[in-house]
């Protein structure tokens, strides 16, 4: 299995970033931004930009029925997935590989309802800077991409992301439990996303002792019990790990969730607290952090129509 033609979906920070590093490396005929003839001639006629520098991106519009790509990467907001699954259609075929870059938990089983689960990688990137404003994307560091078979073998749809990350140098990992890191990434978004969002700060806001940095890390421990109940395990000192490496990040900096209610856009707090609150539910733990921060993001939501 070798991957030779990609598809991306989704021109956000980390689609634009991602469709930049792939095309530079691999030419304008092996990577296509996948859109519809709408977005593309938008996406033509404002130009899409890198760190200053234009992005010469092949397009392949999803109305036409084309040659299944090899890997299609999902790279939008949560709340476009429908959309984006359905968009996808006529370059998915039956040896595609599925990669989501979206936070969460939920939508590689969202996407591998519809496309099959045998199709999907899991996966979740970090320690990328990227933002976006308009056409325009500025970031320092790329991050990497952590993924792998849910059941962590080592399979053939594994070796060859790696071999196509390793030609186009992207730093990547494959660990020996993806749930886990999954897991483990949402409990940091579930807590500082949410937190810089409704207490209207930044990172340096919940970088100290205060309500802020409180609720946020009562938000992570409520992950990580739930997260148990999911069968699991983190270490007892993952929110530790955590709070450390947040402590490092520039404080002027912010999360996704809080550009998001900043610019007045829907949020993915339903990957988030939302997630949270439903398997609390359903295994009786109550999660009164993420029952007031989901309730205040939505909230905040609905007073951008006032």
């Amino acid at each position: 299995m070798e991957i030779n033609k990609v598809g991306i979906i989704g021109l956000g920070a980390l689609g634009t970033m991602y469709g930049k590093l792939f095309t530079d490396k691999l030419g304008k005929d092996s990577v296509f931004i996948m859109a519809n003839s709408s977005r593309i001639e938008k996406y033509k006629k404002e130009g899409v930009y890198s760190n200053n520098k234009l992005c010469d991106f092949s397009y392949v519009n999803t109305e036409d029925k084309g040659e299944p790509f090899d890997l299609v990467i999902f790279a939008v907001k949560y709340n476009a997935l429908p959309k984006a699954i359905e968009d996808a259609k006529n370059y998915i075929g039956d040896k595609t590989i599925i990669l989501s870059v979206l936070n969460g938990i939920t939508s590689e089983e969202v996407i591998g309802e519809v496309y099959g689960k045998e199709k999907m990688l899991y996966c979740t990137v970090q320690g990328m800077d990227a933002v976006k404003i308009k056409n325009k994307l500025t970031y320092y560091n790329i991050g990497s991409i952590t993924f792998g078979e849910k059941d962590n073998s080592m399979s053939e749809k594994v070796k060859a992301l790696s071999k196509l990350l390793d030609k186009v140098n992207i730093p990547y990992e494959i660990p020996d439990n993806i749930m886990n890191k999954l897991w483990s990434k949402l409990m940091l978004n579930t807590g500082v996303n949410q937190a810089v969002a409704v207490f209207e700060t930044n990172y340096g806001g919940v970088q100290k002792e205060g309500k802020p940095r409180e609720v946020m890390i009562g938000a992570m421990k409520e992950v990580f019990e739930i997260a148990k109940k999911e069968n699991i395990i983190m270490e007892d000192n993952e929110i530790e790990k955590w709070l450390k490496i947040l402590d490092t990040l520039n404080k002027e900096a912010k999360p996704s969730l809080r550009q998001d209610t900043e610019a007045k856009r829907k949020t993915e707090v339903d990957l988030f607290g939302g997630t949270i609150i439903k398997l609390g539910k359903k295994h009786k733990i109550e999660t009164p952090y993420n029952d007031f921060l989901y309730n205040k993001i939505k909230e905040i939501e609905e007073s951008y129509s006032n």
